[in-house]
């Protein structure tokens, strides 16, 4: 009998070990407890597909103009090719959602990028690497390049009551609220509160697994409330649900995280699947299909389903699998096996979009999820070069 308990508790033990070494055991038991908390519905289901984009021109080489306009150009050719191609049940292109860092702002390269947005590609949001910041640069900083974004290339929708500039977010290096260890690529506590006074309607920084800046609250769309002198305040949060009012600072809207059984590593074991598309991480039909039985849905309104996905697209090694074939791949199997109509109906929508739907469930609104795509912020004016 000892040994038998010896033996279960050395199991147990190990197991703890395996998840701790890659930061696995915040997370894990919450996305157990979502499998099992999964809804079951009768078709059609409606599926939301948006694709995010920490878009950055200057990727480990901050002093080599001719690369950056090279990365640039390469999505500025190749990806209207391949967005063309593919329609979702609305007669919509897939929207690259273009989250562009402040720090690396050029003109000339969001000038391309709003030209691609104008003419149905996507949608340009913010996108943030800081340091050691502060609370009085950190709204300053985010204010300006708001206003920059929205008056020189025609970005971000405007807030119809109140005239502020609206934008979508994602943290770099994944630090929202200061989640790193030591404050590492952030330095500001209350981020939530801060983000939500500048303009910010919605976070998409997660998942961030495997970094330990993830939270304990996976696959889900919630509500975080800052913490004045606290961090990582979006670890927990209200679920968005039908029928009740808005709670806390900021909406996050997360990707699909959990462990993909079907996927996996060249020693035979399973990998995490935590919503990155990349050469190294390619957009397998299954790694659609878990990003679909994820089942990410505004509480009640279980129909609805929201997946977003991540990448860094500038990354050279990433661009065939981001403009080319596998990412044709992707789109044709969603629009094959997730829109006959009956049982799934895709809709591609950018992440001001995306936020637009989940506003429209949380207010009681059903059916057709497309009829919402506008439903509190209008489409951006972008320029057309």
């Amino acid at each position: 009998m000892y040994l038998i308990l010896i033996l279960l508790f050395l199991g147990i033990f190990a197991f703890w070990l395996v998840l701790k070494k890659k930061n696995m055991e915040m997370w894990f038991f919450s996305y157990i407890k979502s499998v099992f908390n999964r809804p079951k519905v009768k078709g059609p289901v409606h599926v939301m597909f948006c694709f995010v984009d920490h878009f950055e021109p200057q990727w480990k080489n901050r002093d080599n103009i001719k690369l950056e306009r090279a990365r640039v150009d390469r999505w500025f050719k190749d990806y209207p090719l391949m967005a063309e191609q593919h329609k979702d049940a609305d007669g919509h292109m897939p929207k690259h959602c273009f989250f562009y860092p402040e720090e690396e702002y050029r003109y000339e390269h969001l000038a391309k990028v709003s030209d691609m947005c104008y003419r149905g590609f996507g949608e340009i949001e913010i996108h943030l690497h800081h340091d050691k910041d502060t609370p009085e640069n950190f709204t300053k900083v985010m204010t300006n390049f708001a206003k920059t974004l929205h008056e020189d290339h025609g970005a971000l929708p405007v807030h119809p009551e109140t005239g502020q500039i609206m934008y979508a977010f994602i943290h770099g290096n994944w630090a929202l609220d200061n989640s790193l260890p030591d404050g590492y690529m952030c330095g500001i506590d209350n981020e939530i509160s801060l983000l939500k006074e500048t303009g910010c309607y919605v976070d998409m920084t997660l998942p961030s697994a495997p970094s330990p800046a993830q939270t304990t609250k996976v696959n889900s769309i919630y509500y975080a409330t800052g913490k004045p002198g606290g961090c990582k305040a979006h670890n927990d949060g209200v679920d968005v649900e039908v029928g009740k009012a808005a709670s806390g600072d900021l909406m996050l809207i997360q990707g699909p995280l959990g462990v993909a059984l079907k996927w996996r590593t060249p020693k035979g074991l399973p990998r995490i699947e935590n919503s990155d598309v990349r050469n190294t991480m390619p957009p397998l039909k299954s790694r659609v299909d878990q990003w679909v039985n994820s089942h990410i849905h505004v509480k009640g309104r279980p129909e609805w389903i929201f997946i977003k996905v991540h990448t860094h697209g500038t990354q050279e090694d990433s661009m065939d699998t981001l403009l080319g074939q596998p990412r044709h791949d992707m789109h044709d199997y969603l629009e094959s096996k997730y829109n006959d109509g009956t049982n799934y109906v895709l809709h591609y929508v950018s992440a001001r979009e995306m936020y637009n739907i989940t506003k429209a469930a949380e207010a009681g609104k059903s059916g057709d999820p497309h009829l919402y795509r506008d439903f509190l912020l209008s489409k951006p004016e972008f320029r057309q070069l």
